[in-house]
């Protein structure tokens, strides 16, 4: 996968589409991201016993890895990733602007 933990990223298609967030976790076996504040579902909490109250709650659930594209770091839009090689070190290079990725 050419997306990591920490990278800014765009929602590109689905109900959460253009908008941004910056990747929690990524589960390279489902090729899905979890975004944080992006892909919110709402849960209902059940009340269990004097522990917890019930209660309403959003959480963000993962997006296939398709769905999203790296923000350019230069430009600020979503671009595509090329990977180049400089002596057995990869380095991830963004198509529109040029510029690497940490």
């Amino acid at each position: 996968m050419k997306i990591r933990k920490g990278d800014k990223v765009v929602v590109i298609a689905g109900k959460s589409r253009g908008q941004t967030g910056s990747i929690a976790r990524v589960f390279p076996k489902e090729s899905t991201v979890l975004i944080d504040g992006v892909n919110l579902v709402t849960r209902h909490m059940r009340r269990t016993g004097q522990a917890r109250k019930g209660q309403i709650i959003q959480k963000p659930v993962p997006l296939h890895v398709s769905n999203v594209q790296l923000v350019d770091p230069k430009t600020g839009k979503p671009t595509r990733i090329q990977i180049v090689r400089d002596g057995g070190e990869r380095t991830r290079v963004a198509i529109k602007s040029g510029q690497t990725l940490k």
